[in-house]
């Protein structure tokens, strides 16, 4: 019965299917079966998928469909492995989000997805943030990684702002910054002083990974 309800989380994600994940993800905990394989059954469609997106197999709506369908799941199972107590490994951590007077959140949403799936511990502050909230998230969750994303050219300066708070606070020199969105280019990541872009997902964790060994 595990076995099978492990597959149709995977299952579920490869057909982009939101409200079958949530409802195995809630069979999971109800039948207190261990939520570690649970997420590596989904982790494991998310990076297929990921890797069929980078490889020009699959689509943008493939790659936002699978997202959502983890999405739909993955606070259920995140939810069931801090009730059991159980220490999963983490590549690094990292806090997320579209910046204040920005209510996009396609982008976003993948590259957490798809941190999320290649081992990060990730806390999507969701849409709409402001730098203040970025910065206290900083320290609450002792980032290593700070991802921002704006989709629109009169966000954009939000990304400065929270870098200038970084400095006051004296917390800039302990979180790599990574930003990217539609209104984002690599000349603006330099001139704001962020450590790295990228314009995709996939892009965002190869980057994540870089960031993470220097």
């Amino acid at each position: 019965m595990s076995n099978e309800i492990f597959d149709g989380l995977k299952k579920a994600i490869l057909e982009y299917d939101n409200e079958k994940a949530a409802s195995l993800a809630k069979q999971v905990a109800e039948k207190k079966m261990d939520p570690v394989k649970a997420l590596s059954s989904m982790t494991e469609a998310i990076r297929q998928v990921g890797d069929g997106f980078g490889k020009g197999e699959l689509w943008l709506p493939d790659l936002v469909g699978a997202a959502d369908a983890m999405q739909a799941a993955i606070p259920i199972i995140q939810k069931e492995i801090k009730r059991k107590g159980i220490k999963v490994e983490t590549i690094g951590t990292v806090v997320a989000g579209t910046v204040f007077g920005d209510i996009h959140s396609i982008g976003k949403t993948m590259v957490c997805t798809l941190l999320a799936a290649d081992g990060f511990t990730v806390h999507d502050l969701g849409i709409n943030v402001t730098a203040e909230k970025f910065v206290e998230a900083v320290k609450k969750y002792r980032a290593n990684i700070l991802a921002m994303s704006a989709l629109m050219t009169m966000t954009a300066p939000e990304q400065r702002k929270v870098i200038a708070l970084l400095k006051e606070e004296n917390l800039r020199d302990e979180v790599k910054i990574m930003i990217g969105g539609g209104a984002i280019t690599e000349e603006f990541a330099k001139d704001i002083g962020a450590d790295g872009y990228d314009p995709t997902a996939p892009g965002g964790v190869k980057l994540a990974r870089e960031l993470m060994s220097k």
